[in-house]
């Protein structure tokens, strides 16, 4: 799907759609959705969409058509998401929330902590994860300033950052020159591990839909330090199972750093909560549940119930 106006790409989706001969499609992503939902239309197949992004929704033509007439149903993944899609003029009707969720038992270490710190150039010193991409949105530029400020204090923990993205050289750069103690790691499959071996996750997001990588953290018993945007701010209960902050505000970031930094009993209260939230309706299961009574839902609208005819 090259961009919008990718006709080619809408014909090649309705080929994969005869063959695959689905009873329902679900698309994800804004261009997804609308040239997928022109695919699943000129068949007469029920479509649904979920949105994850917590940014305005343009009230245009297209948006109408994509959410009145080319789906039947428009998930998002927090209330935050929801009321970006209700002021952009989605029907009410129409509306649902799934969050995003985790699998916990995916989320189990396969090696001890001291053998991961070990790994990775850690000692004795706290040590800060965040797992994110390397773009301006996640505000990993905010971080490397208030890690600075904890440098000036004479609090010195080390920084792990995992993943990768257009920010990462002048990232590299910013940590150099601020003389952080920063590792980037590159995109990693050991995630669990990593969060095994951190003290504390910071996830310092200028905007976010939801934040499924604070939610990881969570399940895997770490404290979480967040920006108070979207459903980032709904998933982290500050003082419960993290501390929030406001977005691109390094004192504030660094303050909330260094006060984990510091009390290991406090990190170790907020942590301990992180599981008990995930099952408040973050555990993949019951997003499948969610998504499959969704699914009946709109096929039962249609009133279908069994495979399309195409």
């Amino acid at each position: 799907m090259r961009n919008d106006a990718d006709l080619a790409a809408v014909l090649g989706l309705r080929r994969v759609l005869r063959e695959a001969r689905p009873d329902l499609v679900h698309l994800h992503t804004a261009r997804a959705t609308w040239l997928g939902g022109l695919a699943a239309r000129s068949l007469g197949l029920p479509a649904l969409t979920t949105r994850r992004m917590d940014r305005p929704l343009a009230r245009r033509w297209r948006t109408h058509l994509v959410h009145r007439h080319l789906t039947r149903a428009s998930v998002a993944i927090s209330a935050a998401v929801e009321r970006r899609l209700r002021e952009g003029g989605v029907a009410e009707e129409r509306l649902q929330r799934v969050p995003s969720a985790v699998d916990p038992e995916a989320l189990r270490p396969r090696q001890g902590r001291e053998a991961t710190r070990a790994a990775e150039g850690a000692g004795e010193e706290i040590v800060v994860l965040s797992v994110a991409a390397l773009a301006h949105g996640k505000g990993l530029d905010v971080l490397l300033h208030a890690l600075a400020a904890l440098a000036a204090e004479g609090l010195h923990p080390q920084l792990w950052i995992a993943g990768d993205g257009p920010e990462r050289v002048a990232l590299e750069k910013l940590a150099e020159g601020l003389a952080v103690k920063a590792r980037f790691l590159g995109r990693r499959r050991d995630i669990p591990d990593l969060l095994a071996a951190c003290d504390l996750f910071v996830l310092p997001s200028r905007n976010e839909g939801l934040g499924v990588a604070a939610l990881e953290a969570m399940a895997a018993g770490r404290p979480v330090v967040a920006s108070r945007v979207g459903g980032l701010a709904e998933a982290v209960v500050a003082e419960r199972t993290g501390l929030l902050v406001p977005p691109g505000d390094a004192a504030s970031l660094a303050r909330a750093l260094g006060r984990l930094a510091r009390d290991p009993a406090l990190r170790a209260r907020l942590g301990a909560a992180g599981p008990g939230r995930i099952a408040e309706g973050f555990r993949a299961d019951q997003l499948l549940d969610a998504y499959e009574a969704i699914y009946r839902k709109v096929l039962a609208d249609r009133g279908c119930s069994s495979t399309s005819s195409l």
